[in-house]
Parts: structure tokens; sequence; C-alpha cells
């Protein structure tokens, strides 16, 4: 039987009924009233074909599937710059700090995705994880294993998520089992670029573990791939810990700081996504800012490995862009409310106050442009990729009461960051197919 068109357009066409917050621009440090927050409470939105078709605040005629959420919140998909997709059974892990979490922790998980089996279903559990989180996009490390690459790539393309990751690059200062070696690397890496980089929403990215575990040979590889082929992203961990930044020291003595080993090696560019970056310099934060690079700041992984305080302020004002990142395992939580919640305390310890809007921002639409996709993900301007997830205000009564005297919209959008979670997420739609549904009851 042949399908008839007009039903198959109507399949494709739907509104969601709700109370929906993007970004405009990029909010003001400190600035609780903003012209950049774009809110529009009871409003349709509308989806055409996995794209945003617009916002309107009467409803739509019924040539629209109609999703009513009306008293709850719309926003994009959160965008999460930099997550472990193995490191899942390692959160929670106890009582170390970064090179020891390492070496007990995250390395003896890693080694198990050398298996094709284990790589495939660690992908598949990672990527409903972050669906199930309200993350639609991400920045992820696998593994050393190009067959972790593979599987994650393939994963995501079945859910039709954005997704930038690539092969680990390790080859010393690792345990057997993860580390490779330049030539095979470099085969590995463009055999993948090949197969993966521009295919549906998928992006490659040149991924250094960080400048202990790569030789200085490997660092110059990964710098070569990066200039070969224009468009890839290069992700690394960046001065994170004071004693990996000794070590660094120690291994590069002739590179100025940390930031400048990547540099020498041709790893810094505007594709190119640093985590931490806690414990930089003015001369580092310059650098960044003139090459376009983003530090991915992993407040929950900071703050439970003991690596330090990030200074957002600061990074911002030197005209650095800063994502956020939940860093799953050392972050406890996929969850970006948690995350923000946190980096929230960072700044707070540092005798700053991140606003709800500067927080949410860095989580959508900010990080969205820092990686060059302002123009598909990260806001609910039309021609968007339907990204979208549906939240509750409020997940239990201490949350309900707290909402009910909140006054003004930036103390409920505060209050919903900081009390809320998982929990409060009813659903995720990526390209406007629905992937999460909160189970009733």
């Amino acid at each position: 039987m042949t399908a008839d068109p007009t039903t198959s357009r109507s399949a494709l066409r739907m509104a969601l009924r709700g109370d929906l917050l993007d970004f405009t621009a990029a909010p003001a440090w400190g600035a609780v009233e903003s012209t950049a927050v774009r809110f529009r409470p009871d409003h349709w939105l509308l989806i055409d074909g996995g794209r945003i078709a617009g916002v309107q605040s009467q409803a739509p005629d019924d040539s629209w599937t109609r999703h009513d959420h009306r008293g709850r919140l719309i926003l994009p998909g959160f965008v999460d710059t930099h997550v472990h997709s193995p490191q899942l059974e390692v959160i929670a892990s106890y009582g170390t700090e970064l090179l020891d979490w390492l070496d007990t922790y995250t390395f003896p998980a890693e080694r198990r995705y050398a298996d094709a089996a284990e790589a495939q279903q660690g992908a598949a559990r990672f990527l409903d994880a972050l669906l199930a989180h309200g993350t639609t996009s991400a920045v992820v490390f696998p593994t050393v294993h190009k067959v972790s690459a593979d599987t994650l790539f393939a994963a995501a393309q079945q859910r039709g998520m954005r997704l930038i990751a690539g092969k680990v690059l390790m080859d010393r200062h690792a345990p057997d089992g993860l580390r490779d070696d330049v030539a095979q690397a470099e085969r590995d890496c463009i055999e993948l670029i090949e197969r993966w980089h521009g295919q549906a929403r998928l992006a490659y990215a040149v991924t250094v573990r960080f400048a202990p575990t790569s030789t200085p040979a490997q660092l110059a590889m990964a710098g070569a791939l990066c200039a070969a082929h224009p468009g890839v992203y290069m992700q690394t961990h960046l001065a994170e810990n004071r004693d990996e930044v000794q070590w660094v020291r120690e291994l590069f003595p002739d590179a100025r700081s940390y930031l400048d080993v990547y540099e020498r090696a041709g790893l810094l560019n505007a594709r190119s996504v640093f985590a931490h970056g806690i414990w930089l310099d003015e001369a580092d934060r310059h650098a960044l800012r003139e090459a376009g690079a983003q530090i991915a700041h992993s407040p929950s992984s900071n703050l439970f490995l003991g690596s330090g305080l990030f200074d957002w302020p600061a990074t911002e004002a030197a005209g650095v862009a800063v994502s956020v990142a939940t860093d799953v395992g050392g972050g406890t939580s996929l969850s970006m409310l948690r995350t923000l919640g946190d980096a929230y305390k960072v700044q707070a310890l540092n005798g700053q106050r991140l606003t709800a809007w500067k927080a949410l921002h860095a989580s959508t639409a900010g990080a969205a442009a820092a990686l060059g996709l302002g123009d598909e993900i990260g806001s609910l301007n039309a021609g968007c990729a339907a990204d979208i997830c549906v939240w509750d205000w409020a997940a239990g009564p201490v949350a309900e009461r707290r909402m009910d005297v909140a006054h003004g919209l930036h103390e409920r959008v505060f209050a919903w960051m900081t009390l809320g979670d998982e929990r409060n997420l009813v659903a995720s739609w990526v390209a406007g197919v629905k992937r999460y549904e909160r189970r009733q009851g």
C-alpha cells in the first residue's frame, strides 16, 4: 500500500506546548536581569522534519501533532563538551586524586573496551544515559581502542545525535592493553576520519589523552592530522591538577607551560576543546583567545578529585570561551543540572556568583557557539535541529514549595537548576524523534 503523503507529512510535523527558554546572546557575568534571555511562557514550539519551524502563542491547526506540556519548561538539549563514555562504571570511586585515580580505576575500566561486544554495549548504555539526563549532544572520549570509537559513532548515528569523538591517543605511561604506537594510531585515526567525519551528525576529534601519555612524536602526529584534515576537532586535558602540571614540566622542560606543549605540536586552534584549564596563567589565556579555543569547565570532577577551583570570570575576561562538562567518571553524574549546581559552588568558593543564565548559556547556546555549531544546536531558533528536552519545574514537595515562593524568573530558574536533576526530565527529542520518555509512576 502506498503511504498517504498527507499522513506522512503530518507525522513529521509536531508542536510542543510549554514554557520556552533559550538565549539570543551571551549573558553578562553576574547579571540576573538580562536581555540575552528569551523566555516565552505557554507557547508552542513547532517542529517540522526534525527541525524547529517556529514559535507561536496560539495552538496550531490539526495538521500538527500536538504535545501539551503546559506548566513545564522546554529547553534545547544540553551540550556536554567533555565526557568519557567508558567511565560510567568508575563514577563514585573512593579516595584518590587524578593520577592515582587513572591508574586505580579508569585504566582498568577502559581496557575492557578492546572487546567489540563490550564496546558496543558500553556505547549504547552511555548514549541512552545521556539522553535520560537531558543531554542530546556531546564531545566524548572513548578509549585507545579503535573499536571503541567505531561503536560509539555507530550508536550515535543510530540515535541521530550530534556527537564529536575520536580514538584516544596514548603511547606511553599507560598500562599494557592501553598503549598504541604512532604509526598504527595514525592509520586508525585516518580510517575513522574517512568513515565517520561529516557523516550524519558526527564529527571526528583528534583525541590526545593528555600530554604525559603521548610521546613528542605522537603529539606531532596528532598536530599533523589536524592540519591535514581541516574541520576535525581536537580534544585533550589541560592543567587539571597541580601534580599533573609538575609532571608535564618535567617531561617537557623546553615548553613555557602545559598549554605550550600542545601549541608547539600544532594542537591549539579554533576547534580545540581543552578540559579543565584550572592552573593557567595570563599568557596561556591569551594564547587560547588568539587561537579561538575553548575551556570545557568540569566542576563536579574538579571538586570530587580535589583538583582545584576554575577561575571562570578571569577566563571569560581574557576572551576565552567557557563551556560546561560533566567529565564522567571523575564527575559524579551525567546530569548537567547537578553539574551546573557544582559550578555555582566552585565560583562561590572563589568569591563569585554564577547566575543561572551564565550557567545555562554555557551548557546550551554558548557551548554550541564555541564548537562552531550555533546554527544547529543549543537554541530554539527556526532552522536548528529539534534537539529538545521537556522538564518539570519541580520534583518533590521541597522543590515544589521552593518554586511556589520564588520571586521573578531568575529565582525560579536558579531554584530549578539547583534542586533539579534527571528526575525532572520528562522527555528528550533528537532531531524531532523522541529518544527518551520518563516512565509514569
